[in-house]
């Protein structure tokens, strides 16, 4: 006799609990964890981290990351603007700027800046900048699209009630659509700052003062020291310390916007009065 569809969906929950059991108990009997102990747990060398690697290599890894999403997120939206400009030739200059620089990667950026650009111009940027801008010209093609999705699914309505109310065009992009449009990109905002948070780790290859290292570099500066594989684990640790937060506001904001309503220029207070 066939089982039902709900007695299959049970068997089949049943069977993946019995694989995850399966799979730890194997990782329980075969793994050496002596070795694990010894290879990612030595307290001496978690030791010798602190506390530079909070006062200076955590700190100097928020700062270039909020700096790149600052540049990134102006930057993102002038291009969300420009491509949606009918005027042909900005379309085409921010469609080119951000298929480029998706399709490059970043660490071609950030050599480029601290390699090609001061050959070829004869222009030093100092860490923090070339970190900022790095992140940045790479972070702002994904704002860019993000921040034109938000754009256009603001309805359609909301722009013919303000221009319905006198607004200009340019009072109506400011005022109305641009502010729901962030309301609705928020969570995407969110992940893209935590993409970024990762990718400062690629400013290592740029020579740096200790003073200016961040968790990535800090970390395998400790393991060229090091007998075991504690520095890269504390500085994971250290990037899950700043990550772990952002995502889980992320999946608050994405809660908050889903159910919220979007605001109309009347509810808002733009209503013509009688």
């Amino acid at each position: 006799m066939a089982m039902s569809k709900r007695r299959r969906a049970i068997a089949f929950r049943r069977a993946q609990y019995a694989l995850l059991i399966v799979i730890v108990l194997a990782v329980a009997v075969f793994a050496d964890w002596g070795e694990i102990r010894q290879s990612f747990f030595d307290a001496d060398t978690a030791k010798a981290m602190f506390p530079t690697i909070i006062t200076s290599a955590l700190v100097n890894t928020i700062v270039y990351s909020a700096f790149g999403f600052a540049i990134g997120l102006g930057l993102g939206l002038l291009l969300a603007l420009m491509k949606l400009s009918p005027v042909a030739p900005w379309r085409w200059i921010a469609t080119v700027y951000i298929e480029f620089f998706r399709g490059v990667p970043a660490l071609l950026v950030f050599v480029a800046l601290s390699v090609a650009v001061p050959l070829a111009f004869g222009l030093k940027f100092e860490i923090n900048s070339t970190a900022g801008l790095a992140l940045g010209i790479v972070g702002s093609a994904y704002i860019a699209e993000t921040i034109r999705a938000g754009i256009q699914a603001v309805p359609k309505g909301q722009i013919e009630a303000a221009r319905s109310l006198g607004m200009s065009q340019g009072r109506t992009l400011v005022t109305v659509v641009i502010p729901q449009a962030f309301r609705i990109i928020l969570p995407p905002l969110t992940n893209e700052l935590i993409m970024l948070i990762k990718d400062s780790s690629l400013i290592s290859v740029v020579g740096l003062a200790t003073s200016d290292y961040e968790l990535t570099k800090l970390g395998r500066e400790t393991l060229s020291r090091s007998p075991t594989m504690t520095p890269l684990l504390i500085a994971g640790l250290c990037y899950l310390i700043i990550t772990l937060p952002l995502g889980h506001l992320s999946r608050y904001l994405e809660r908050r916007t889903g159910g919220r309503k979007i605001s109309t220029p009347e509810s808002s207070g733009l209503g013509v009065s009688a």
